[in-house]
């Protein structure tokens, strides 16, 4: 009896040091486990809830998941810095608006896929760099880099690499047109447009 009870409490001893050790993942790629979940909740529902209806649930979701300040400044370049704080928070809102519709036209349906978050996670200086994936119902599985910051005592995601393609210098390139000919309104209109186009 005293030797089962003695084994007992070892093994409870064990799993209790096993517990915190798997909970005790990265808050970085926790999050990013958060916006997949909620992705896929959304993809799930997605004929029945349409374009907009994916996109309402979409945008509060990359508003919490995104730093759109930290983005928006780095899509923008040097010309940010002239901006006056108005023009800031209207561009800062027109890219969380073309985040969010970006994903209601990209995922608008689940055709059998799930996602999967890599436990290990790469620190760049502030940066912590983490791996998911989107594994198909068939064929390859698409790997996703997200690029995490701490910002109000969170972390965040400032840039999502497709491969070795990051979607942020892609909007800076794309930025860059609207807002050499028009400044900050002419930009604030290419983002609509597109928000529009998306969402057709």
């Amino acid at each position: 009896m005293r030797k089962s009870a003695l084994v007992v409490i070892v093994l409870a001893a064990l799993v209790a040091l096993w517990r915190p050790a798997a909970a005790a993942s990265d808050p970085a790629a926790a999050v990013v486990t958060a916006f997949q979940d909620e992705t896929l909740a959304i993809m799930k529902a997605g004929p029945r809830l349409g374009a907009q209806g994916r996109y309402d649930r979409f945008l509060p979701l990359t508003e919490r998941a995104f730093d759109f300040p930290v983005m928006m400044a780095y899509a923008a370049g040097p010309a940010w810095s002239g901006m006056s704080a108005a023009d800031r928070r209207m561009l800062i809102a027109a890219f969380a608006r073309l985040t969010a519709a970006s994903y209601a036209h990209n995922f608008d349906r689940w055709s059998g896929e799930r996602f999967e978050v890599d436990p290990k996670v790469v620190v760049r200086g502030p940066d912590h760099i983490v791996t998911g994936r989107i594994v198909p119902a068939l064929g390859a599985p698409t790997t996703l880099l997200y690029r995490m910051r701490q910002s109000g005592g969170g972390w965040k995601i400032i840039d999502v690499y497709y491969g070795a393609v990051s979607q942020l210098t892609t909007r800076r390139a794309d930025f860059a047109g609207p807002l050499a000919s028009g400044g900050a309104a002419g930009l604030q209109r290419h983002l609509t447009e597109l928000v529009a186009h998306l969402l057709k």
